[in-house]
């Protein structure tokens, strides 16, 4: 029983920091109004960054990470399997902010953070496909998914089972939460990285 209960406070835990609306909180306070009420209407760091303003994306990106990370490293400290929940829960408070109406963010950089916490080899893998996507074709959405795609693959190979099972769902999810995306690039109107509006 006390296990369990533990389990549920590491999820509960990751969760409420995961949720934490860094890209809505910095944006507010930089004086650029609702985030949400520009581009694609996301918190995240991509649509931050269409308000032109660089430092803010940068910080929002770093943020949105650090609460993951932050999540699986406190609760890991307990336990590994602690770690792992927290980090998960951490994504989906993300994704599904209950301050938000449970619509957040598109989890891509809470998912480098949960990443650098639990495999950090696993975040060079995915930074590097990353990076390449987005310079070969200016689309953050088109790199997104490609390293989503990549890392499951190289945690299975480099890191433990439950690691890589994790990272398979969580790729899964980030895929789905990009469906929008996945068409407006296949119409050829996705925004490209850097574009205002």
């Amino acid at each position: 029983m006390g296990e369990t209960l533990g389990y549920v406070i590491a999820l509960v835990f990751g969760y409420l920091l995961g949720s934490i609306p860094f890209g809505l909180l910095i944006t507010r306070a930089a004086g650029l109004g609702d985030v949400r009420q520009i581009g694609s209407g996301n918190i995240g760091a991509t649509n931050v960054l269409r308000t032109g303003n660089k430092g803010l994306a940068a910080a929002t990106l770093l943020l949105d990470a650090l609460k993951g990370t932050a999540a699986v490293l406190i609760a890991g400290h307990f336990s590994p399997d602690f770690g792992l929940l927290a980090g998960f829960g951490a994504f989906l408070g993300h994704l599904f902010p209950v301050w938000l109406g449970f619509k957040g963010g598109k989890g891509v950089a809470t998912y480098l953070g949960v990443l650098l916490g639990l495999a950090w080899q696993g975040m060079l893998v995915f930074a590097v496909v990353w990076l390449a996507m987005a310079f070969l074709f200016r689309y953050s959405s088109l790199a997104a998914l490609a390293a989503a795609v990549v890392v499951p693959i190289a945690l299975y190979v480099t890191s433990t089972p439950q690691i890589a099972g994790l990272f398979a769902l969580m790729s899964l999810i980030v895929i789905v939460k990009h469906r929008a995306n996945i068409s407006r690039l296949l119409a050829g109107t996705e925004g490209k990285i850097g574009a205002k509006g």
